[in-house]
């Protein structure tokens, strides 16, 4: 996770029984190279020890001891203002009310108002203190003056209640907080379309004809796309992965519904990646009712499907800026991918061998290489599908900056 890669996070952890969760997510941000500082309130210590997370972080961390110690006049000013983030997850009920109305009563608060860095609240509480007109009086405050929140999610709480006040599962957490350090990337402000997945075209009710993509390459490329401060759109054929936070989510079926989609968002848009594996032919008729086995094997008559590239180089001056294409082959590799990169006028076009054993579909690496419309051929090593998006999409960057 490169955009998480040495930044500096101050995780501020509150007095709520969900500060177990926290530990996770420090965990999770330090394995992926951020550097986490953890601050606790009195409340937090209830639930949580301070030797909890300077294990999983080794680094310090802070309570309101430290407040008093010697170097009290100027801890929350170092900490505060060498933050790239100050995330507090927990954040309870009384923990907002301070923020929102400039409480400094303990560290956690005092950081908050002296960090200099963007806040993210992730809040968590019993059922029906989130609702309350209270509770939301204060967070649209914090909201007003800039305050991201994430969050929180609904269902059952300590009590035994079931209600909105959850905090946040630490990949959804990861997801807001990359959403905030990537805004100002490289793509700020551009729109970037991302096909994934494989079309489904329905045989009749119950079966449908697909191939083994798994979603993995276009999600990561959504995902690095954000990371890189896009407004991201995601059309997606089925698959069993959750979009990255911060996509919009465009749900498809057929090659027929998404070359739909793609012609209503990619119209004027900054780029689009068309990695699904979109299925090249449909059954000419659609049985109305399942298919029997008494019957027999069905004989099938198979027709083209429609191609999304050809509709997309038809959208004339309306076509996005850069367009970025994806070919999965079984032979012939290099000749294919050039092929379709003249014929369907792409900037350029990300080849791999679907028969190797550690690319291509339902893996978690892959092996590609990236084809320009100018001629240059430039093979990647094995990378995960992470990385592979993070190449992709800096190429892509590159090409929005010298147009």
């Amino acid at each position: 996770m490169s955009v998480l890669a040495s930044r500096r996070i101050l995780l501020a952890v509150t007095g709520s029984i969900a500060a177990y969760k926290a530990a996770d997510l420090a965990s999770k941000l330090t394995q992926a190279g951020a550097l986490v500082d953890v601050v606790l309130t009195p409340g937090a210590e209830k639930f949580v020890t301070p030797l909890t997370f300077q294990s999983v972080t080794g680094r310090k961390t802070y309570t309101d001891a430290d407040l008093w110690g010697g170097e009290a006049h100027v801890l929350h000013v170092g900490l505060g203002q060498r933050a790239d983030l100050m995330v507090i997850a927990p954040a309870t009920a009384n923990t907002l009310a301070k923020l929102a109305h400039g409480v400094a009563d303990n560290l956690v608060t005092i950081l908050a108002l002296a960090a200099r860095c963007p806040i993210l609240v992730a809040p968590a509480m019993d059922a029906g203190m989130y609702e309350h007109p209270a509770t939301q009086a204060n967070i649209r405050l914090l909201q007003e003056r800039g305050v991201y929140l994430a969050g929180p999610g609904e269902g059952r709480m300590a009590s035994g209640l079931v209600g909105l006040g959850r905090l946040l599962e630490t990949p959804e957490l990861i997801g807001h907080i990359r959403l905030v350090l990537g805004r100002h990337g490289r793509l700020a402000g551009k729109k970037v379309v991302v096909t994934a997945g494989g079309t489904q075209e329905p045989l009749d009710p119950v079966r449908v004809l697909t191939n083994k993509s798994s979603g993995k390459q276009g999600y990561a490329l959504a995902q690095a796309a954000l990371d890189a401060g896009a407004n991201v759109v995601l059309i997606s054929a089925p698959t069993a992965l959750k979009p990255p936070v911060g996509a919009h989510l465009v749900s498809v079926q057929t090659a027929e519904e998404m070359k739909d989609a793609v012609l209503v968002e990619a119209e004027g848009a900054d780029a689009l990646l068309m990695a699904a594996a979109v299925a090249d032919f449909r059954p000419k008729t659609v049985a109305p009712d399942k298919i029997k086995k008494q019957a027999g094997a069905p004989q099938l008559e198979l027709e083209a499907t429609p191609d999304i590239l050809v509709a997309v180089a038809g959208l004339g001056s309306r076509r996005p800026t850069c367009v970025v294409g994806f070919a999965a082959e079984s032979r012939d590799l290099l000749e294919n991918a050039d092929l379709k990169l003249h014929s369907k006028q792409l900037d350029f076009i990300v080849a791999n061998d679907i028969t190797a054993p550690d690319s291509g579909f339902g893996v978690d690496t892959n092996r590609v290489v990236l084809l320009f419309s100018d001629g240059r051929k430039l093979p990647l090593p094995l990378m995960s599908k992470e990385q592979v998006a993070e190449a992709v999409i800096n190429h892509l960057a590159g090409f929005l900056e010298h147009k």
